[in-house]
C-alpha cells in the first residue's frame, strides 16, 4: 500500500518507466503516463501513433504471460543532488478492458493528463498494477 507521502511524490512526477518482462525473461522499460491510488497504479493505452493494434502491445502480451512489473519515477535534478529521489512500485499487473474501475481509472488520467481529455479512451485497455511493493530513495 502506498503512503500518503508516496502517493503525493507520485503525482509530482509527470512520468513513470514501466518495466515488463518479456518471453525470455528480457525486461521491456517504457517511459508511461500514470495516475495512483493507495493500493494500485494505473496505466492506459493511449491514441498516440502506435503500429498495429493497440490491444496488442508487447508490454500487453508480455503482462498477460508474466504480471510482475515495476513502475519507477523519479526526480532528478542535475544541478542539485540534494533533490534526487525515486520510487518503485512493483505489483502484479492487470489488464482492464471494461467495467467501474476501468472508466474510474481513464478517468483519474484524464484528469492528470490535459491530453487524454481529448483523446477517446474509452475502449483502449487499462493496465492496473496491484501494489505489492514499494522502495524508493532520497538523500538524507
Amino acid at each position: 500500500m502506498l503512503t500518503e507521502y508516496q502517493l503525493a511524490f507520485l503525482e509530482e512526477q509527470k512520468i513513470g518507466r514501466l518495466t515488463t518482462l518479456e518471453g525470455d525473461g528480457s525486461p521491456q522499460v517504457l517511459p508511461v503516463c500514470f495516475a495512483a491510488t493507495a493500493t494500485s497504479v494505473y496505466i492506459t493505452i493511449d491514441q498516440k501513433p502506435k503500429s498495429g493494434d493497440p490491444r496488442k502491445l508487447k508490454r500487453l502480451q508480455n503482462i498477460r504471460r508474466n504480471p510482475k512489473v515495476a513502475l519507477v519515477a523519479d526526480h532528478y535534478d542535475h544541478n542539485d543532488w540534494s533533490q534526487l529521489r525515486w520510487l518503485m512500485v512493483r505489483g502484479d499487473a492487470e489488464i482492464l478492458d471494461e467495467g467501474l474501475e476501468h472508466d474510474q481509472a481513464q478517468d483519474l488520467l484524464r484528469a492528470r493528463y490535459l491530453q487524454y481529455r481529448e483523446m477517446v479512451l474509452d475502449d483502449l485497455p487499462v493496465i492496473a498494477i496491484r501494489v505489492t511493493d514499494v522502495r524508493g530513495w532520497q538523500p538524507k
